[in-house]
């Protein structure tokens, strides 16, 4: 019970850590500047930050239910998972640690798509905060691939989870909107606020478990592939 426990908050903790690093930030802050167009109307803005997080997470409860029960399902992926999940987690998590602390960058570019759709969902009111969340949850940058294909996957493949913990990380993606469109809801003049914190928490946050993942790495490359 202890270990699945500490696995949903790994996985919750991985989704907030994507959502406030750069790149899924600025596609949150784009999301706030879609759901933030009704300010005043604390209804539509409560219910397009439900609609945006609502993508999200579905976005990434879908994949990781293709990914994890797909690979689950599989008799002789099964086993090989068993055999050398451990082994594969320590160099994986060294990999994500120097994604998080700049060691190592890949540049994806960018061809401005998402910029694009919002512009079109405008037309969609409110309901258009839904498909907004799908899209920017597919727009994947180094770090936050590195988070989702590199630490949550195989972390449910670990614990053999394929709703509970993709869910719950889909849920840390969006829960800057979801505290913003409070924010939005409640006095506009927070956000500023609200925001600067955010940016200041980032660094410190990403470094922090940078650091903590590339420490674990090596213990599981010591233990299971070193010792074993």
């Amino acid at each position: 019970m202890a270990e699945i426990l500490l696995a949903a908050a790994s996985a919750l903790w991985l989704g907030i850590l994507t959502s406030i690093s750069p790149c899924p930030l600025a596609t949150n802050i784009a999301a706030i500047s879609y759901i933030g167009r009704d300010v005043g109307k604390a209804r539509r803005v409560f219910f397009s930050g439900f609609l945006y997080a609502a993508g999200r997470t579905l976005t990434y409860l879908v994949l990781g239910i293709l990914l994890v029960a797909s690979l689950l399902s599989m008799h002789e992926a099964s086993y090989v998972l068993q055999k050398y999940m451990n082994k594969v987690m320590g160099p994986l998590l060294i990999l994500v640690g120097m994604f998080l602390l700049e060691l190592i960058s890949i540049d994806f570019g960018g061809s401005g798509f998402g910029a694009r759709f919002q512009e079109k969902a405008k037309s969609w009111g409110v309901w258009g905060a839904l498909p907004i969340g799908v899209i920017f949850a597919l727009s994947f940058c180094p770090v936050s691939a590195a988070l989702f294909f590199g630490s949550l996957i195989p972390l449910a493949l670990k614990n053999s989870s394929c709703v509970l913990l993709p869910g719950l990380y889909g849920v840390g993606t969006a829960v800057p909107v979801i505290v913003f469109a409070v924010l939005l809801a409640f006095g506009a003049q927070w956000v500023g606020k609200a925001f600067k914190k955010l940016t200041q928490i980032e660094k410190w946050a990403r470094w922090i478990t940078g650091i903590i993942f590339l420490g674990v790495g090596v213990y599981f490359c010591f233990i299971y592939i070193f010792l074993a």
